[in-house]
């Protein structure tokens, strides 16, 4: 079974940076597709980012040239980079790793204050 645990959450300000990273067990060479979704305070869940075994990105608008997804296959984990973050991309944010099964992390939450 695959399991997924994000890390790298927390608060900054306005205009700052953080790195979430999303580690998949026991490994991350049977997954086809990882993404990062984000649920904004009293929102619905939104896809943010994915990154497929081939190393194809898609980003959603809000977030396109701001943040960066990438994936380790090393290490088995998947990045979302963020920078100059909004007080709008306040949000808990999901990773979700898709392949023979369908996993989900259980969220890291997500500040920023301006």
């Amino acid at each position: 079974q695959v399991h997924v645990v994000e890390s790298g959450g927390g608060l900054v300000q306005a205009g700052g940076s953080l790195r979430l990273s999303c580690a998949v067990s026991p490994s991350i060479l049977d997954i086809n597709m990882v993404y990062w979704y984000r649920q904004p305070p009293g929102k619905q869940r939104e896809l943010v980012a994915f990154i497929t075994s081939g190393g194809t990105t898609n980003y959603d608008g809000a977030v396109k040239g701001r943040f960066t997804i990438s994936r380790d296959n090393a290490n088995n984990t998947v990045d979302l980079q963020m920078n100059s973050l909004k007080p709008e991309d306040t949000a808990v944010y999901y990773c979700r790793a898709f392949g023979n099964t369908d996993s989900w992390g259980q969220g890291t939450q997500v500040t920023v204050s301006s």
